[in-house]
């Protein structure tokens, strides 16, 4: 597993607007993506037939002569990456999270992380962001990327961090794998927020409970832990947007400080988040119980993101009644 070597004391403290707060930004990624190209000639976009369903648009009339519509042939697109990432060119591969994941992953790891290629593929409607079942939802893409040799692995949290991840990523060799957030997206952490790969950030201190928490999860601990704080309790919050390379030094000397850490993401319970935590709890032999929430091991269902959360347990107030109960023991 590859490793950074921050301690607590290094930990980035990063301030962090609560939802109710946050403003919501359109399309972030259609922006960054558009200033990206001004200043990256080399930068060219493969989408495979979902162009309108994932911001590119902009980008595809402000450089039409480096985007490249492949039609509903993800595997493909990944093999053109390839080809285009040995000949100078950046290429960005856009399409879902499920598709990019599953259904082109061979092609993933042959065209792109075999030769280690630089190209970045962008997984959007990650996790139970589609109101469709297990043909869309992709909840196992982490563990399927952070499972290929060389692949970084990022979840952004918001829109900010999601350019910031963007441009870091675009200066990162090899193959990069980013979750991708599309439309209006909340804005909550500040502008001018500098995204460092590998490196988690402290967005609540706390003492009483600890969450740890990834792109979309984050939010949602961001949620509980202000929740709790305006009734009297006291949260913290690591935020961890790369899965890989996991920095096992920074998580570690932020969860020996508690007895009990709770980790969320919108993603499986196996392979994402929580187990690479669980991993670098067991590798260090720290004695804090570790409970993970997101997507069981199971298909999640059918409808609003919303409605979906508070059927897996992953709204508000859930997660802070669940905090309040694993602190106290039980």
């Amino acid at each position: 597993m590859q490793e950074t070597t921050t301690v607590l004391s290094e930990i980035r403290r990063v301030p962090a607007r609560t939802i109710g707060d946050a403003p919501v930004v359109d399309s972030p990624f259609a922006a960054a993506l558009v200033e990206l190209g001004k200043q990256r000639p080399e930068i060219v976009v493969l989408s495979a037939d979902l162009s309108k369903y994932t911001d590119i648009v902009p980008f595809a009339e402000a450089f039409p002569e480096r985007f490249f519509q492949v039609g509903m042939a993800e595997q493909n697109m990944m093999g053109i990456a390839g080809g285009l990432a040995k000949t100078d060119f950046l290429p960005i591969a856009v399409t879902y999270s499920v598709f990019a994941a599953r259904r082109a992953c061979d092609q993933v790891q042959m065209a792109l992380a075999t030769g280690h290629r630089t190209a970045i593929i962008m997984g959007f409607l990650p996790g139970i962001t589609t109101p469709f079942r297990a043909s869309h939802q992709g909840t196992d893409d982490l563990a399927i990327m952070r499972s290929i040799p060389g692949m970084t692995v990022i979840d952004p949290m918001d829109a900010t961090e999601l350019a910031a991840a963007l441009r870091a990523a675009t200066v990162t060799p090899g193959p990069v794998y980013m979750r991708g957030l599309r439309g209006q997206v909340a804005g909550i952490l500040e502008p001018g927020y500098e995204f460092t790969v590998g490196a988690p950030v402290l967005l609540r201190e706390g003492h009483d409970i600890a969450f740890i928490g990834t792109g979309l999860g984050t939010q949602w601990a961001l949620e509980a832990a202000d929740l709790l704080r305006s009734r009297g309790g006291s949260a913290a919050l690591l935020h961890v947007p790369t899965i890989k390379p996991f920095d096992r030094a920074a998580v570690t000397s932020f969860v020996r400080n508690f007895e009990r850490v709770i980790t969320v993401e919108n993603h499986s319970v196996i392979g994402g988040l929580g187990s690479a935590v669980a991993e670098a709890i067991a590798q260090t032999g720290i004695a804090t119980r570790l409970h993970p929430l997101g997507v069981t091991d199971n298909w999640a269902g059918s409808g609003p993101l919303n409605h979906l959360r508070a059927t897996l347990g992953l709204d508000a107030e859930t997660i802070a009644n669940f905090a309040v109960k694993k602190a106290g023991g039980k």
